[in-house]
């Protein structure tokens, strides 16, 4: 049986949904290390239209980040399906990866959002806060559910109280963090 196209947001402000999102569950990926936590996004609108992207995580009580760069997968259209390129390896980027970043969900108040993308290999739930109502969380999964995702493959993310900040961490400058993605650790 073929899968159901997604439904995507509409009309989406991008202004409005700039700023930090912190990561309350997702499918574990080979790009994040297993033992991440407080893993958060922060996006800053550029003069040009497109996105800044910072994602960071802490791994072994050391910061690992890259930076990235999304913009509207077609900018004839009123779906929030974004593109997202970053450069690897963040300690020597030249390999561009792009992928596909589409807003299935964003509450009226832009406070959590559901992202995925079409091949359903990929899912995060997102809050402005570094926890989410247990009652709209599986709302969320519900509706991921509904699109088609096998939501048992999804992991919630620790944080802490309070969440670090980045000025007071030390950084993974040598991308060790990647490099131990790419062998799944």
């Amino acid at each position: 049986m073929a899968k159901k196209s997604m439904e995507v947001v509409k009309n989406i402000d991008l202004a409005r949904y700039m700023g930090r999102w912190y990561e309350i569950a997702s499918f574990p990926s080979r790009f994040q290390p297993k033992n991440g936590i407080n893993t958060r996004a922060t996006y800053t609108l550029r003069d040009d239209g497109t996105v800044n992207v910072l994602n960071e995580t802490w791994s072994d009580g050391k910061r690992g980040f890259i930076e990235g760069t999304a913009y509207k997968a077609d900018s004839n259209s009123d779906e929030a399906k974004l593109k997202v390129k970053f450069y690897v390896p963040p300690f020597l980027p030249i390999i561009p990866v792009v992928g596909d970043y589409w807003v299935l969900y964003l509450d009226d108040d832009y406070q959590y959002a559901l992202i995925g993308q079409p091949s359903r290999n990929y899912l995060w739930i997102l809050c402005r806060q570094n926890h989410l109502d247990e009652e709209i969380y599986n709302q969320l999964v519900e509706k991921a559910k509904e699109e088609g995702y096998d939501v048992t493959k999804l992991k919630k993310t620790t944080h802490t109280n309070p969440p670090p900040e980045t000025e007071d961490a030390p950084a993974d400058t040598k991308g060790v963090w990647w490099l131990k993605s790419i062998f799944g650790k």
